[in-house]
């Protein structure tokens, strides 16, 4: 059995699936007490089975909401576990792994594969510019700066890789000015951020959530950006067909990685 919680790839044996069969797929969320949370994790996974009709498809939930990952694993032989995460953090190295430990020390024949976090990809920052397009915002229009907002990590390197998101979006040109912040853990906050925005001159500032689900966070991001001063929040990144993508191509790439190594 695989220990090492902190590198995606081979948890236990190979899958032993028929060519015939795919293995299910469970993609498993940080959870909310919100239902609208799940009710956007749901209506993102009937994207992914739009776009693959067959591939059974599972939901389960780390905190706050049911099923667990036992539960969603149960009566399972074989199947690809992937994080519902932007990034990867403490739930992705810690979290999900000891959860997959108590499933496999329950049922020892469980062959399960663990896939990447959903971030970083291009394909996800398509889909911050198609919220952006449905709040009004034309793509990379020069008058608008774009504040990149995540929920925040104790984790410095999860921090990191949304700043480099911000800083590729940037140096790909368009925009006015593109920067990161930060819902909770680290800075600039979100509000910090727009009125730094502002003071520099920015013509028009528009907010970007790098959120999957609405929720505390996503709430807390509209009202502060607004008080303080954005023109324009888009809506978090939800069933957006490019976020359905990339989670099969994430399973996808699960299912081709040799026993012992890592996902990429």
């Amino acid at each position: 059995m695989r220990h090492s919680p902190v590198v995606p790839g081979v948890w236990s044996a190979p899958l032993a699936g028929g060519a015939d069969q795919d293995p299910p797929l469970v993609a498993v969320a940080h959870g909310s007490r919100d239902p609208r949370a799940a009710a956007v994790v749901e209506a993102l996974l009937d994207e992914v089975r739009r776009a693959r009709p067959g591939l059974p498809v599972r939901t389960a939930y780390l905190d706050h909401a049911a099923p667990s990952l036992g539960q969603a694993l149960a009566g399972l032989g074989e199947a690809v576990v992937l994080p519902l995460l932007l990034t990867e953090a403490y739930h992705s190295r810690v979290d999900l792994p000891a959860a997959l430990s108590e499933a496999r020390a329950r049922d020892a024949r469980l062959r399960v594969r663990y896939g990447a976090t959903l971030g970083p990809h291009p394909l996800l920052t398509a889909a911050l510019e198609r919220r952006l397009a449905e709040a009004g915002v034309a793509p990379r229009d020069p008058g608008t700066a774009v504040v990149l907002v995540s929920a925040g990590s104790s984790d410095a390197r999860a921090n990191a890789v949304v700043a480099r998101m911000a800083g590729t979006w940037a140096r790909d040109g368009g925009w006015w000015a593109t920067v990161p912040a930060y819902a909770s853990a680290a800075s600039p906050t979100p509000e910090q951020a727009v009125e730094l925005l502002r003071e520099a001159g920015a013509p028009r500032v528009a907010v970007a959530p790098y959120l999957l689900a609405p929720g505390l966070f996503a709430d807390k991001v509209r009202r502060a950006t607004l008080a303080a001063g954005a023109d324009v929040v888009a809506d978090v990144l939800g069933p957006a067909p490019e976020v359905a993508r990339v989670l099969l191509e994430r399973y996808d790439a699960a299912l081709r990685v040799p026993v012992g190594a890592a996902a990429s």
